[in-house]
């Protein structure tokens, strides 16, 4: 998975911040603290979309933006694209562990119990986590 840059970072930060999609005036207006020409953020909107991180569609003669997926999905990728990077995948899991506190720890619990009860009955060995995007699925303890 590819991290965003600050600018994406920042206009994607827009994005999460609203369940209606967003033209690209409408992104300029929610960016803080950043005087960037109609054009740069109409550009990187494009490049956010054809990157699979937003979804566009045709409004009249503009585009209007949404994220492709949760703030939480994605972030949920960057920590999965971390693990795949080690050479000891169950090591760096239990360091993870040992580093969350105790009621992070409940909820990693209560999240690894759904998702272990949800494979049993649908007798799916893999997790996908967020629709297609990007299409990757991830097996809990793949190598």
């Amino acid at each position: 998975m590819n991290r965003l840059g600050d600018l994406e970072r920042a206009i994607m930060e827009v994005l999460w911040q609203t369940e209606s999609s967003l033209t690209v005036r409408q992104v300029s207006n929610g960016l803080c603290q950043r005087n960037l020409a109609h054009t740069t953020v109409m550009t990187v909107l494009d490049r956010l979309a054809k990157k699979g991180f937003a979804r566009r569609e045709r409004d009249g003669r503009a585009w209007r933006y949404r994220p492709a997926a949760t703030r939480e999905a994605y972030v949920a990728e960057l920590m999965l694209t971390a693990l795949h990077q080690t050479g000891d995948r169950d090591t760096a899991l239990a360091r993870f562990a040992q580093s969350v506190s105790g009621a992070e720890a409940v909820v990693l619990r209560e999240a690894l119990a759904r998702l272990e009860q949800e494979q049993f009955s649908e007798g799916d060995s893999e997790i996908a986590l967020w629709g297609n995007w990007p299409s990757r699925r991830c097996s809990p303890r793949s190598p």
